[in-house]
């Protein structure tokens, strides 16, 4: 079934739907513009018995309550419009509506049966919607992937949402795809290009109107930081989240994070500040989210450690130990949280005088690592094969839209689908090359990284050994290179790699 709106192009929409749509635009925008635009729409639509305004009115509400409120109220206004889209014939209503509908679901802890349903809407979703729409769907599907701890797909839905993303068409949008982008990069252990995606987010978001995107890309910044071992420096933004209201108005009450501020402020030492953030988080409203509740207990844990309590921080990680020490178990944990809970027990087993415990975290969180290395670099290729079926898709749509054109139109037609897939190969190939200089290069110094040792390294002594050839590897430590930071700062330090770095490949060969 084609969408009523497709299927009569030249029929222009009621001033009700009109203002339906712009509210749609500012989803991510302008929230409260949105939402007082999609009222007025509403209550028009109401009056003149306007049925497609007034579902798209009522979508957009309650997307709005998907982001600002609890699962279940975006539930109550969404689940009722099922009707309304299939009498309108509606295609690309309901299909939005049914992406929505999914995320409530995710959100409430029913990870599978959201998955399914997206899964069995990308079909007719790539057909049938198109940019920002497709990209709200391609988005939705990547957050089912990243609940359920697969982050290879999420990642590349996200960048094919990226890439569907038209900021003068619904502005904000890409700050979402950078935000969540930013969240799966830490997910496969790439806290710094996480860091890259949160200020492009960061720089966008500052023309927006919507303080629960800021706090959201504040929050993965603390996050993110916190990975890197500079809690101290998340202090800033942890400080200007708490300053964003956790309501409607502010940054929403679907998810408060506070037990996220609160490892990052106990790990930057800061205890007082850390208790008063447990306390928040244990008041906030919480979904059953695998992650929320081993952060909560991260957060309760470092508190304890804090305060002296060593072994009554173990009970308290205690009874999620047997599940982050398991391998196998798939209950929807991400990666960064089970790492970073390896982590916490295996430094309270450690002060605790549990050597053989702190080792056995310690090598479950080497597992959890190697698999991140490994995820990140499947998660790139499976983002280049989708982007490949995209744009195959692309040229099929045009093509079938270009048969219905007498000959002169057609071939003008074929010739900006030609520009538009140039673009976008020239698109796919730039960040190719960015995800191969991420993936192999570390930000800072420009030199190559663990994870490009592990991929020369095998084959380099595999040649040493079958041609009897002497092979070495160096390790150069700087000495007091941490009076460095503590004397001069953490710029300062970074200036002294970055330099260093310099020196190395300046007095190195190419090979």
């Amino acid at each position: 079934m084609v969408a009523a709106s497709r299927a009569s192009p030249a029929a222009r929409p009621s001033p009700a739907l009109q203002r339906a749509r712009r509210a749609w635009a500012l989803l991510q925008a302008d929230s409260a513009r949105s939402v007082a635009l999609a009222g007025q729409a509403l209550a028009r639509a109401r009056e003149q018995g306007d049925a497609p305004a007034r579902a798209w009115a009522q979508l957009v509400l309650g997307y709005n309550r998907l982001y600002l409120s609890t699962p279940a109220e975006a539930l109550a206004t969404l689940a009722p419009l099922r009707e309304d889209f299939e009498r309108l014939g509606d295609r690309a209503g309901a299909i939005l509506l049914e992406a929505g509908i999914a995320r409530a679901w995710w959100r409430q802890g029913r990870l599978q049966e959201a998955h399914r349903h997206l899964q069995q809407l990308r079909d007719e979703g790539l057909r049938v919607l198109r940019h920002e729409q497709r990209g709200v769907l391609l988005n939705a599907i990547a957050g089912s992937h990243s609940a359920l701890g697969d982050s290879e797909q999420a990642f590349a839905h996200m960048v094919s949402a990226l890439h569907e993303a038209r900021p003068s068409r619904a502005p904000g949008f890409d700050v979402v795809l950078h935000c969540n982008l930013s969240n799966e990069l830490m997910q496969l252990g790439d806290a710094e290009a996480a860091l890259a995606q949160v200020d492009e987010g960061l720089a966008r978001c500052r023309r927006l109107a919507n303080p629960r995107l800021l706090a959201t890309l504040l929050i993965n910044r603390v996050i993110a930081l916190t990975e890197l071992g500079r809690a101290r420096e998340a202090l800033p933004d942890l400080q200007a989240v708490r300053a964003i209201p956790a309501d409607e108005q502010g940054r929403g009450r679907n998810a408060s994070c506070f037990e996220v501020l609160a490892v990052a402020a106990l790990r930057a030492g800061e205890v007082a500040l850390g208790r008063e953030l447990v306390a928040a988080a244990a008041m906030s409203h919480h979904e059953p989210i695998a992650d929320e509740s081993h952060e909560m207990a991260q957060a309760r844990a470092l508190l304890a450690a804090a305060e002296g309590e060593v072994e009554g921080a173990l009970a308290v990680m205690q009874p999620l130990r047997e599940r982050l020490l398991d391998d196998g178990t798939d209950d929807g944990l991400s990666m960064r949280v089970r790492c970073s809970g390896l982590h916490l027990l295996s430094e309270l087993c450690e002060h605790a005088g549990r050597p053989d415990e702190a080792l056995a975290a310690l090598r479950a969180w080497q597992r959890c690592q190697a698999r991140r290395s490994s995820m990140a670099s499947r998660a790139r290729a499976q983002a280049a094969l989708l982007q490949t079926e995209l744009m195959r898709l692309h040229r099929r749509l045009e093509e079938q839209e270009a048969r219905r054109r007498d000959t002169e139109s057609a071939r003008a037609a074929l010739q900006a689908i030609n520009e538009q897939l140039s673009r976008k190969v020239h698109e796919v190939e730039q960040l190719q090359v960015a995800l191969r200089e991420q993936a192999t290069r570390d930000p800072l110094t420009g030199l190559f990284n663990r994870r490009h040792l592990a991929d020369v390294l095998p084959p380099m002594l595999a040649l040493a050994r079958r041609e009897a050839l002497p092979m070495a590897v160096a390790i150069i430590d700087l000495d007091h290179f941490k009076a460095v930071n503590d004397r001069h700062g953490h710029a300062a330090g970074d200036h002294l790699l970055v330099a260093f770095g310099a020196l190395l490949q300046d007095a190195s060969r190419a090979s």
